[in-house]
């Protein structure tokens, strides 16, 4: 028997989304939090004013998570989520992934290229408006009737602020839709990083595992009218010994969840979804690596994507092993024969609901059918795990700048969702953001998109004919990336704002390219939203509304990558497979390394070795309720105080993103102590200490 069947033997509860939460279960919405189940579960007192000071606390940056720390601007998350920061103000020359990055001063403090950060502030609940706004139409219709109603709900709450960002968001896949607003800050620093081998040590060998040993830890600040941004409201540093059993909570936005589908629609995830994300991920990364080998130069450019696929491969596998582990789907299976039960027994609500299930099923073979070319020419649904279209930066530029000029020319309600008014600031920031492109990365990516959309679709398949022409996907990625100028970003700003005029005249070959394929990618586009997009939307809207009449409001949503709560303990894991205690410490790194890669300390932590306590904890676990997306979720306790980040998650926890088992789901933290021990007597950065109020 496998180590995942053993935990499932051994687990007497697999608690699901489908039925009502328990005990420590659920990513909930701040405006849904269950307070008294909270305290009851951990005998805390916390109350809505803890609830408002934790959320304005709480930062999303980027795709991941963060916390304030000071009155100043000041911004914890992890190193892996800074990143692509690092990586565009490196050089070859200058590689601070390899030495740190350590500003002396605040006036060192560097802009990351297009980074921005985002603050929750209100939510409103628009649902009875975008349900109106789709009532009895079908197909496309509903699409863009639901998509223009939102348009422009967003763009009444925002109208040209450009310190704001308004988003109405999904909620029970269509059970609520729910405005959203957040205080934007375009101006975002790096304050500082540490050696990446000190977040990284171990390396893919440890990822998705504990125990583990890194400093995964990093600070940006926020600036407005270029200075330091007033954050009054802000997580208060605290830098003690961490004790097990501790009841803590985790605030971030994490990423999407798929808990709420029903079994055939997992069905086709774990079919058809999963192993062609998989696949493809698997070849790029060979590819990367290959490319990686033949110089330094290649191996610099390439470290941050190939550290970034190896993550989405392993948590891809561990996901693939949820949907294939017989007792974990048995389970499942279970909870969605209770909530049918629960319709089928009140006649009115049957009614209602007119078979949800039943609606789903039918929709999955259409939906099996054309998700390969969607995924391969527009980029997926969100349930996989690998963005694909285009595989180029470049593409993907030249994509934003064609379809943004044809998509302008029209009344703001009837463009893609994507280029609707409320939505440009955000695509404008995004597409005149100045960060470094590397044409020979750019090639490798484009030729691998190119093979894999030929080999998955065929080559009869007349959308490939017309991505390909007559040319070799080595040819064509050769030809598009060494003649374009896309990675000027005036020329980008130039064709942005020339509109459909300019980019018609452009004799750019990556902009032309993407004029001659619209006509295919759209026609894929359009197909899926008809025929799998707006019915499964409709169906999913009526089972959310059946599980509420079931269940009432002990449900959770999907994550979806907005702000969410989720709470625990400090503790460690006894099932097989996971056998730990809750703490590792600087004692154990140091007994843990072998001085080769990847298990070689970093340089300066290395030689900071004598002045730190061995005794003091690294890194931690919890029982807390996360998924991918949480990376840089502040831990705070009953009194607000910061503890550590969530920078990982076992590869057990994987299956979390389809229910929730609490003998297996274990998030792995980063402490507030290691990150004091490092900035104070690693890296000389005692100005950040002072600011975090350490004595």
């Amino acid at each position: 028997m496998t180590s995942m069947k053993l935990i499932l033997a051994a687990t007497t509860a697999l608690t699901l989304a489908a039925t009502g939460a328990r005990a420590e279960e659920g990513m909930w919405t701040f405006d849904n939090f269950p307070i008294a189940r909270a305290n009851e579960t951990l005998g805390t007192s916390i109350d809505q004013a803890w609830l408002d000071r934790v959320r304005l606390s709480s930062v999303k940056f980027g795709g991941c998570s963060a916390g304030i720390v000071s009155g100043e601007g000041l911004v914890m998350t992890n190193n892996h989520c800074v990143a692509t920061c690092v990586a565009n103000l490196s050089t070859q020359a200058v590689n601070y992934a390899e030495t740190g990055f350590t500003p002396r001063t605040r006036e060192e403090e560097v802009k990351c290229p297009g980074g921005t950060a985002e603050i929750l502030t209100d939510i409103s609940d628009v649902t009875e408006r975008v349900r109106a706004a789709g009532e009895g139409l079908t197909g496309q219709a509903y699409n863009r009737a639901r998509d223009a109603e939102i348009g422009r709900i967003e763009t009444e709450a925002c109208g040209d602020a450009t310190d704001k960002r308004c988003q109405v968001v999904t909620l029970y896949r269509g059970g609520q839709f729910k405005l959203y607003t957040y205080k934007k800050y375009t101006d975002v620093r790096l304050a500082f990083a540490p050696e990446d081998r000190a977040a990284t040590f171990g390396g893919d060998l440890d990822n998705f595992s504990f125990p583990r040993f890194a400093i995964d830890a990093a600070f940006i600040r926020l600036y407005e009218n270029d200075a330091p941004a007033v954050t009054a409201t802000h997580f208060v540093w605290n830098a003690d010994k961490p004790v097990e059993g501790t009841p803590v909570f985790v605030t971030g936005s994490p990423g999407a969840t798929q808990r709420l589908l029903t079994q055939d629609q997992l069905f086709t995830v774990r079919d058809v979804v999963l192993p062609l994300d998989q696949l493809i991920a698997s070849e790029l990364r060979g590819r990367l690596i290959r490319f990686s080998e033949e110089s330094e130069e290649n191996a610099f450019i390439a470290m941050d994507p190939i550290v970034g696929l190896e993550n989405t491969y392993k948590r891809g596998l561990g996901r693939m092993r949820a949907l294939t582990d017989p007792g974990f789907m048995a389970t499942r299976a279970e909870g969605e024969t209770d909530f049918r039960r629960r319709v089928v027994s009140n006649p009115e609500l049957a009614r209602s609901a007119a078979d949800p299930w039943g609606a789903l099923t039918t929709i999955q073979p259409i939906a099996r059918e054309l998700y390969p070319a969607y995924a391969l020419l527009e980029g997926g649904t969100g349930i996989g795990t690998t963005p694909v279209a285009g595989g180029s930066q470049l593409f993907l530029w030249a994509r934003t700048l064609v379809r943004g000029a044809q998509e302008r020319a029209k009344p703001s309600a009837e463009r893609l969702p994507e280029f609707g008014d409320a939505r440009l600031s955000g695509v404008q920031s995004a597409l005149f953001a100045e960060r470094p492109t590397y044409p020979a990365l750019e090639q490798v990516r484009m030729e691998w998109w190119l093979s894999k959309t030929r080999e998955w679709l065929t080559v009869d398949n007349p959308a490939v004919r017309g991505l390909l022409g007559r040319e070799s996907p080595e040819e064509l990625s050769a030809r598009l990336i060494q003649g374009t100028t896309l990675a000027d970003p005036a020329v980008r700003r130039a064709l942005w704002e020339g509109g459909m005029a300019a980019v018609e005249a452009s004799d750019d070959p990556m902009i032309k390219y993407l004029l001659s394929i619209q006509d295919e990618t759209r026609a894929v586009r359009s197909d899926w939203e008809t025929r799998v997009q707006a019915p499964t939307d409709q169906a999913a809207e009526r089972l959310a509304a059946a599980r509420f009449a079931a269940y009432g409001d002990t449900v959770y949503p999907d994550a979806t990558g907005t702000l969410r709560l989720t709470y625990g303990k400090i503790e460690g894991s006894d099932v097989p497979g996971q056998r730990w205690g809750p703490f590792t410490t600087f004692a154990g790194l140091w007994d843990r390394a072998t001085g080769s890669a990847p298990f070689d300390v970093a340089p300066k932590l290395l030689a900071a070795r004598d002045e730190i306590d061995p005794d003091t904890v690294l890194n931690m676990t919890l029982s807390s309720d996360t998924i991918g997306g949480s990376s840089g979720s502040p831990v705070v306790n009953a009194r607000g105080e910061m503890l550590g980040a969530n920078f990982d998650s076992t590869v057990l926890t994987q299956r979390n993103a389809y229910g929730y088992d609490r003998n297996v789901n274990r998030s792995v933290i980063v402490t507030t102590g290691a990150v004091t021990v490092a900035l104070r007597d690693v890296y000389d950065m005692g100005r950040l200490v002072e600011e975090l109020g350490v004595d």
